[in-house]
């Protein structure tokens, strides 16, 4: 990844390069537009680019745009994401078994087929796991994207459209003149815009709070670990035993899953970035999920920074004041949604109004009652 030379100005501004930033970006320059990405550190270094890969986001207002729009990105990008259709469930345990076929009931209501698997076609479909799987659904839809890939493709789609990013250059402040944003100030000079889009992450808050805008998140770390490669299963995206990930192309296990650590954050980041321990009990409910794979090394871990809004769902919406603002956060589910995310922030900058759905709950509104404690309250205060 090359960066640009610093322009003078753009037509957008999107500070921040995970990928929802970089998917805004290269569905604005789809539509014509200058676009600019600055980004305090590299492409996708943060969670866009460490998390489990899934697509499968049926909770979303922005789900059928998601399912839509996943098994074009390849040809639409240019480039490979490694997308791949299908994702399966499985439970060791009786009541989360019933809860996900509850889900898979949902799912075929909405018109998305989920076939339910008992324990024989569960271990038959997931051969790393064996008779303490007592079933599972088969999803028809959805599947899973190599993040690392991912983002890199749209970088590299966004350039090709001739849209530009600033690596290692943060926004140091935003500047507002007749209730709107003419320019960021960043250390390599003063970038003018028409238009701004604040994709920002866990730095979000403190990037909107001069503009006295409050945009409440808390700041995470989301762990995972990578196995040594065990054989190829037909479907490697397989989620349960309170784990999401998915199985490499070469054959490694890359497998997250709550509980979160909560961390204090900057404007450059985390203050420290240790190994945590997660990483045991990530480990251990790999070997418990997979018991034909439990011999197998963990050979690295890695953790994303991940914001979380305070009911857990994302923010995307323009701004009433300055009004030439959109701002977005997924609260952890950022990548899956990314082509349907980065088309509602074009959408929003260009129009005013998502096309393709309805997401007035996803607005900063409502939040405007939010008790000032919240984190405190809900146990996430660092």
């Amino acid at each position: 990844m090359s960066d640009a030379d610093t322009p003078s100005g753009a037509s957008v501004v999107v500070i921040g390069a995970g990928v929802t930033g970089l998917s805004a970006a290269w569905w604005l320059a789809r539509s014509g537009l200058d676009v600019v990405v600055i980004d305090k550190g590299l492409v996708g270094w943060e969670a866009s680019g460490r998390n489990g890969g899934g697509a499968s986001h049926y909770q979303s207002p922005l789900f059928a745009e998601e399912q839509r729009m996943w098994p074009q990105m390849d040809d639409l990008l240019g480039y490979p994401t490694e997308y791949v259709r299908e994702r399966i469930i499985i439970q060791r345990d009786p009541d989360l078994l019933d809860h996900y076929r509850a889900v898979g009931r949902m799912c075929s209501a909405m018109g998305y087929r989920v076939d339910d698997l008992d324990a024989a076609q569960a271990q038959e479909a997931v051969p790393l796991t064996d008779e303490t799987c007592l079933g599972g659904i088969h999803l028809r839809f959805g599947g899973h994207a190599n993040p690392q890939r991912t983002v890199q493709a749209y970088a590299w789609a966004l350039q090709d459209l001739g849209g530009r990013i600033l690596q290692h250059c943060p926004a140091l402040s935003i500047e507002t003149a007749g209730g709107k944003v003419v320019a960021v100030e960043t250390p390599r000079g003063r970038i003018a815009c028409d238009a701004l889009v604040v994709a920002a992450g866990p730095q979000s808050g403190m990037l909107l709070s001069p503009l006295g805008v409050d945009f409440p998140l808390a700041s995470a770390r989301a762990e995972m670990i990578v196995t040594e490669p065990a054989p190829l299963m037909r479907i490697g995206g397989v989620d349960g035993n309170g784990l999401y990930g998915r199985q490499t192309l070469r054959g490694n296990l890359a497998f997250g899953g709550g509980p979160h650590e909560w961390i204090a954050m900057d404007a450059t980041g985390p203050k420290a970035r240790p190994t945590s321990p997660l990483v045991r009990n990530l480990a251990r409910r790999v070997a418990e999920m997979f018991p034909r794979a439990a011999q197998l090394n963990v050979i690295r871990s890695w953790a994303g920074v991940i914001e979380n809004t305070p009911d857990g769902r994302p923010i995307i919406d323009r701004l009433d004041n300055p009004g030439n603002v959109t701002v977005a956060t997924m609260s952890g589910v950022g990548f899956g949604l990314s082509p349907a995310s980065g088309h509602a922030i074009r959408d929003l900058v260009i129009d005013g109004i998502c096309s393709f759905t309805e997401i007035t709950k996803l607005g900063l509104a409502r939040f405007a009652d939010l008790e000032p404690d919240w984190r405190e309250r809900r146990g996430w205060a660092v």
